[in-house]
């Protein structure tokens, strides 16, 4: 039987006109030179392959793979690379830039950069997902590197995907090369703190927003979308820092309780119920899963994909202060909106940065050969994350504009700097 593409999703905003749309009203109030918005608009690099792959049945599969390096003009470039059957050039380009602006925002010295691979992992077996993961590290072996563009796990991947590019790419070279990607288990270089690291930096990024809106945190109610890697350590840190969290959901639905859920138990639900939250006794399943979105919370934490919030939904929002756990979680044409009603934004391009500061740290650990402990990799990357936020949050004070747009005028203020001092063009 052939094999058939699914159909293209097509209700999803273009992910690089949303980046852009931003990145002009930053440009704009930074008053950005012509020449330097010319350079930035634009990826450095798209590299697109064909991986033909024997499947388990014998027969043979081209899968499409995508790498793009949208600037490493303040270092090597850095970003995940996504299994997905929706990945497009579009989104990994979108992907590419917010990775330099994230970079740039939490002041580590990387570039931006995305790479994706248009498949569905659930639907292959380990050995098929190997053969594709080496074959795409072959074709990128001139674009990957530890001082070049440094991988890491995003959406579909995680560290048995990274085990094998790294040994795929040291295979190559004839030596072990630790440094060339991030996200690796810790038998192989993997740094202390990595797992928890992006839902903790949503953490940090949410106490700090709570302090500047005068939120007490020990009374804060949070509802969080999307129970994977990122949402269930922002709900169990925010929790364990006092916060109520009422509501979580995950692609089985919903689910709220007005006294509380109790995060380790709904963690530990999932582990041992497939991943999935289905039949979860610790709170009640809502009719409806998007009305997560809706509840009148303190704290918003949309975890999940991208454009969950949009101007179909936005009206209905009541949350007092949205953190942004996923990649562009809010559609640009419902900016306006958040803002004319009030709602704080902790951007993604801020609150989701602790998973790439953690990977910096992996890779400056791999680099020196020594391994920190768990307490000092959290210690770091906390005082990284609130010292981003105040830097962010004071920018929007005196450019007087939302912190979305302050924390890209300081990604790109930044970026543009630094092309002035190297002579870029």
């Amino acid at each position: 039987m052939a094999y058939i593409e699914p159909a293209p999703i097509k209700d999803r905003a273009n992910p690089f006109e949303s980046m852009m749309s931003r990145f002009n009203i930053a440009a704009e109030a930074l008053g950005l030179d012509e020449q330097i918005y010319n350079v930035l608009k634009s990826p450095s690099k798209q590299v697109s392959v064909s991986l033909p792959i024997t499947m388990d049945d014998g027969s043979i599969r081209v899968f499409e793979g995508h790498r793009v390096i949208h600037s490493n003009i303040l270092g090597p470039s850095k970003g995940g690379v996504r299994y997905a059957m929706d990945v497009h050039l579009d989104e990994v380009k979108a992907l590419a830039a917010w990775m330099t602006w994230k970079c740039a925002v939490v002041d580590i010295p990387y570039g931006g950069a995305k790479g994706g691979i248009k498949c569905n992992p659930r639907e292959m077996s380990a050995g098929e997902v190997e053969r594709l993961t080496r074959a795409y590290t072959q074709a990128m072996l001139d674009v990957f590197g530890p001082d070049r563009d440094i991988p890491a796990p995003d959406m579909g991947t995680g560290p048995r995907e990274m085990a094998w590019m790294m040994d795929e790419y040291s295979r190559a070279h004839g030596t072990t090369v630790n440094a060339m990607v991030t996200g690796k288990p810790l038998v192989l270089g993997g740094s202390l703190g990595r797992t928890e690291a992006t839902g903790r930096g949503v953490m940090v990024s949410a106490l700090a927003a709570m302090e500047k809106s005068q939120i007490n945190p020990y009374q804060a109610t949070i509802a969080v979308q999307g129970f994977g890697n990122v949402g269930s350590f922002a709900a169990l840190l925010l929790e364990e820092r006092g916060s109520t969290v009422v509501s979580i959901s995950d692609i089985s639905g919903a689910y709220y309780n007005e006294n509380g859920i109790n995060i380790q138990e709904a963690i530990a639900y999932r582990n041992n119920n497939g991943g999935v939250l289905e039949n979860f006794d610790g709170a009640e399943k809502m009719d409806n899963a998007e009305d997560l979105l809706f509840l009148e919370v303190d704290v918003l934490v949309p975890a999940a994909v991208e454009d969950v919030i949009n101007l179909k939904n936005v009206d209905k929002i009541k949350a007092k202060l949205i953190v942004e756990g996923a990649n562009g979680p809010t559609s640009a044409e419902a900016d306006d909106v958040i803002n004319d009603k009030g709602i704080l934004v902790v951007p993604d391009i801020l609150a989701n940065a602790g998973g790439v500061t953690v990977s910096y740290f992996e890779w400056v650990q791999n680099r020196l050969g020594y391994k920190w402990t768990g307490e000092r990799v959290n210690r770091r990357s906390d005082r990284i994350m609130k010292d981003a936020f105040d830097k962010v949050y004071e920018t929007s004070q005196k450019h007087n504009c939302p912190l979305r747009i302050a924390a890209y005028i300081v990604a790109i203020d930044k970026v543009a700097e630094t092309y002035k001092y190297r002579g870029g063009f």
